[in-house]
């Protein structure tokens, strides 16, 4: 059945502001949120400079290895947005206004100086796109078979995410709950490990912290299927109990 299969997605980020330090990355979190609400999973992020044969490269290897391809940043109107050109190169097809996108453009720019050379790049597309509304700035995102280009502005990201919810295919939404426990991870990590194994389907991970003066860590047990999810954490919290830990219900 279609829900029992794994989807899955990479994410490449572009753009030197990004590796340099000076912008911090916030799509990687909610594009994975979006994602599971999906039924697909992230599998893969890199990120890369406005470089174009690094984008090319990139590309090719994330569109091999999953089922989708989400891209961010480098679709502005300025020199260096040089990602729509890389990702066309890749596909082996050539950069076109989207008649579209053209129009969407000058009907937003109308009353803000109208639509010079440099706000047309943002109705470039690789030959054979679709675009993917954005009703922030007018600018779409662009979809092209199992690869969609995002903007690399999050707000901007997450209404073309929107935009885009419901219309592509997936398996089941990945359920997750958290377990806290004032534990030192170490101290537990057999248990996690049987726990994890006597569950099929199941997922633990464990997300270690210090707080309060005290050491203690987050399990998150994820799977598919809520019953089977349920199950995990009850056993985890059983045999975190016969341990004599302390176990917060929800997390800490």
């Amino acid at each position: 059945m279609a829900g029992d299969r794994i989807w899955t997605a990479g994410l490449l980020i572009i753009g030197d502001e990004i590796l340099s330090g000076r912008t911090q990355d916030k799509n990687v979190s909610q594009i994975a949120t979006w994602l599971n609400i999906q039924g697909i999973r992230l599998s893969e992020v890199r990120i890369v400079p406005d470089v174009h044969e690094k984008i090319v490269e990139a590309v090719n290897a994330l569109r091999g290895d999953n089922d989708y391809l989400f891209t961010t940043g480098g679709i502005g109107p300025t020199h260096d947005d040089i990602t729509v050109d890389a990702i066309a190169d890749a596909l082996g097809v050539p950069v076109v206004v989207h008649p579209k996108a053209r129009a969407v453009l000058e009907a937003y720019y109308e009353s803000r100086g109208g639509v010079n050379e440099a706000r047309l790049r943002m109705a470039r597309v690789p030959e054979g796109a679709e675009l993917i509304e954005n009703r922030m700035s007018g600018a779409p995102g662009i979809r092209h078979g199992n690869i969609f280009i995002l903007a690399g502005v999050p707000h901007i990201t997450t209404l073309m995410l929107e935009a885009l919810s419901g219309t592509i295919e997936g398996g089941k939404p990945i359920l997750s709950r958290t377990i806290g426990c004032w534990t030192a991870e170490s101290e537990v990590a057999d248990l996690l490990r049987e726990t994890e194994k006597a569950h099929e389907g199941c997922q633990v991970g464990s997300y270690p912290f210090f707080r309060e003066g005290r050491v203690g860590a987050n399990f998150v047990v994820r799977s598919t299927e809520p019953l089977a999810l349920e199950s995990c954490c009850g056993d985890l919290i059983q045999g975190l109990k016969a341990a004599g830990r302390e176990v917060v219900p929800d997390g800490i």
